[in-house]
């Protein structure tokens, strides 16, 4: 009988061993096919490897040089992107690059030795074929494409050996004050795109496909800004919260400021704010007459914010970003904001949490109300993620637009991202679709934001963008949006014009000011300039009325940046209804704008073509320069991410598993009591 025990426990341990060993087997790859179907979604960017082939420069992008000139309220820009080819064998250098969300690109030109290349803008495919051509007879020829307002690609042919060619572009843009303080940014690199649903579906746009270096990394191309800031009104203050910066003071109101270590300086934005005398924001109109037509640009200072007491109760959706591309500095800084705005909100108000990576999942059912309890708990719940999976924004949008209405209560989406994903058009078109839910504001968080997206989900829910880089500007921002979406300052406005015949106004219709940020008006006006410009709206205090002389004195052939900047914001409206209703005139009408004022456009390019035949022999090498991770954006954020908690189906596994071996030590213990 001891016997027969003593085999049958054996048996029992044998039989158990092999089940747990069956399953330690199963469960990891089930976990890999997990990371497999988790790391598929996101294996669009990719890290850089250096070739062991010497005859080709992996490396081609020498250095990038920015030239800033700020007259009054319009930057022009210079970006001077240096290749060198010190290889051994002809090259082809693609390099994808961040821009301005504002910027309109609006020129081009190659220096190859002691030769300048004018580009010329192109339709975008037949720039590409004539690039082709030129790279196929052994041409250098370089084109410059848009694949979103801020991300641009620069392809350059046929770059010889020892060749040193210099590749200028030129653009501009409006900077509008805000709280009494003015902002300039100027993008250094383009953070990794997170391609979801597009890589199964085949829409994956080739240019997400770019290479990174690790995280920490610095990029071996160099980086040097310099920046002249001419203001009517003399400059009270001027600092940046990304770089350090030397600033030295001119006559004149003349201001020189340049990066005073340039080292590792472009793996983030470079952000300057300034403030002027006085700290107001002052009323304003910019006439310029062309040869052809004429623009205006009108900027109107808003009256100012209600009384506190007239605030209505509220309701904020939360829809925060926990994904892989978050963790680590991004994810701590949106903590922060999220503790700040949702710890200070209203016993009137009430409120929900969306958290969003490769799924989704909410606080509560419907909105809880802003009580001790209900805040201390979703703080909770924030503080407890750590970062990982996709970045799955549609779904998560969705279920927020989705959730019930509280019909007593203005409601207002607060979505906090670094918006690394490749769906803006899908995004912007199912925000507008739903204007009558809420309207939606954008927090980007971290050092290289996507601008377009944050930027323009905001334009689309008629909110506001907000951009918050490190843990002190969280802080800051959570308090200008709780001031904004409190003290709506001017509603129902509306601008008419006296005496002068305007046309083409942009933008069409004028949304709610929410802040200390001035009402900015383009068009086009016909014949002299005269008569006047009239604003009303409803302020707290009833009717308001502003109003600006056209007058002649006021036109200046300094000001020609006014008609790309208001062709700039025409494409951009008629890029938000193409976006929305899908219309092929919009693309067309987008073509021929960019055509017309020679702009940079999602259809049109530009391409600058050495006429010579340099590469006789005919073949070269391509090769895709990597940019270097944002700041604070851990190699997470390329090539998918593992969750850092189990997914729902190991813990049924785990849970299965369990069951399974509590089942046989349960049948080998009672056949062994059988046996005593």
């Amino acid at each position: 009988m001891f016997a027969r025990h003593a085999s049958s426990s054996r048996l029992a341990w044998h039989r158990s061993i092999a089940l747990l060993l069956a399953f330690s087997f199963f469960l990891p790859a089930a976990r890999a096919d997990e990371a497999g179907a988790e790391a598929g979604k996101a294996e669009s960017p990719y890290f850089f490897i250096d070739s062991n082939d010497p005859s080709v420069d992996r490396l081609p992008l020498l250095e990038t040089r920015v030239d800033v000139k700020i007259a009054g309220v319009i930057a022009d820009v210079t970006v001077t992107q240096r290749y060198k080819n010190a290889g051994q064998r002809p090259l082809e250098a693609r390099y994808v690059f961040p821009g301005s969300t504002r910027a309109a690109v609006y020129a081009m030109n190659v220096r190859l030795g002691d030769r300048l290349l004018t580009a010329k803008i192109r339709e975008k495919e037949q720039a590409r074929v004539e690039y082709q051509t030129a790279k196929n007879e052994g041409k250098t020829a370089a084109l410059l494409e848009q694949h979103r307002p801020n991300v641009f690609q620069m392809n350059v042919a046929n770059i010889l050996p020892g060749d040193d060619v210099r590749v200028e572009m030129h653009y501009t843009e409006l900077l509008l004050p805000q709280d009494g303080k003015y902002q300039f940014v100027f993008p250094t690199v383009v953070g990794p795109r997170y391609a979801g649903s597009a890589e199964k579906t085949g829409a994956l746009e080739k240019w997400t496909a770019a290479p990174y270096l690790q995280e920490g990394q610095e990029a071996p191309s160099a980086f040097d800004l310099k920046l002249k800031l001419a203001s009517p009104i003399a400059v009270k203050e001027v600092w940046s919260s990304s770089h350090r910066i030397d600033v030295k003071q001119g006559v004149d109101k003349r201001m020189e400021i340049a990066l005073a270590d340039a080292r590792n300086a472009n793996n983030r934005d470079f952000i300057l704010d300034y403030r002027l005398n006085g700290d107001a924001i002052e009323s304003g109109l910019m006439l310029f007459k062309g040869q052809e037509e004429n623009f205006f640009l009108a900027m109107l200072a808003p009256p100012k914010a209600v009384p506190l007491q007239k605030i209505t109760p509220r309701e904020y959706i939360f829809v925060m970003d926990i994904s892989g591309s978050m963790h680590g500095y991004p994810l701590d800084t949106s903590k922060a904001l999220l503790r700040k705005l949702i710890g200070s909100l209203r016993s009137s108000d009430s409120f929900n949490v969306l958290l969003f990576a490769g799924d989704n999942s909410v606080l509560a059912p419907q909105s809880l109300p802003a009580t001790k309890a209900n805040i201390e708990r979703a703080i909770a719940v924030i503080d407890r993620q750590s970062g990982g999976g996709g970045t799955e924004l549609m779904p998560a949008l969705r279920r927020a637009l989705a959730m019930k209405l509280d019909n007593d209560r203005s409601r207002s989406i607060v979505v906090v991202t670094d918006g690394y994903v490749d769906v803006e058009k899908e995004a912007f078109s199912l925000i507008r679709r739903n204007l009558d839910h809420a309207n939606l504001f954008a927090f980007g968080i971290g050092s290289s934001v996507n601008r377009h997206l944050i930027e323009g989900m905001a334009r689309a829910g008629q909110g506001e963008p907000f951009i918050v880089t490190n843990d002190q500007d969280a802080a800051q921002e959570a308090e200008r949006l709780r001031r904004m979406i409190d003290s709506p300052v001017l509603t129902h406005i509306k601008a008419s014009f006296e005496g002068v015949d305007v046309y083409d106004m942009e933008p069409p219709a004028l949304a709610d000011v929410m802040a200390q940020r001035p009402v900015v008006v383009f068009g086009k006006y016909r014949g002299e300039p005269r008569g006047k410009m009239v604003l009303t709206g409803h302020s707290a205090e009833g009717v308001y009325r502003q109003s600006l002389d056209f007058s002649p004195a006021k036109q200046s052939q300094d000001n020609s940046a006014l008609r790309y900047l208001w062709a700039r914001h025409r494409i951009a409206t008629l890029t938000d209804q193409k976006n929305l209703e899908g219309a092929d005139s919009y693309a067309e009408e987008i073509t021929k704008l960019g055509l017309n004022y020679s702009l940079l456009t999602d259809y049109t390019s530009f391409l600058a073509v050495d006429e010579r035949i340099r590469n006789t022999a005919g073949d070269s090498e391509s090769v895709d320069q990597p940019s270097p991770l944002p700041q604070g954006v851990s190699n997470l954020a390329v090539g998918g991410a593992v969750p850092a908690t189990p997914e729902p189906a190991t813990w049924a596994m785990l849970l299965v598993g369990g069951l399974c071996f509590l089942f046989w030590w349960r049948r080998e213990k009672d056949a062994v009591r059988i046996l005593e």
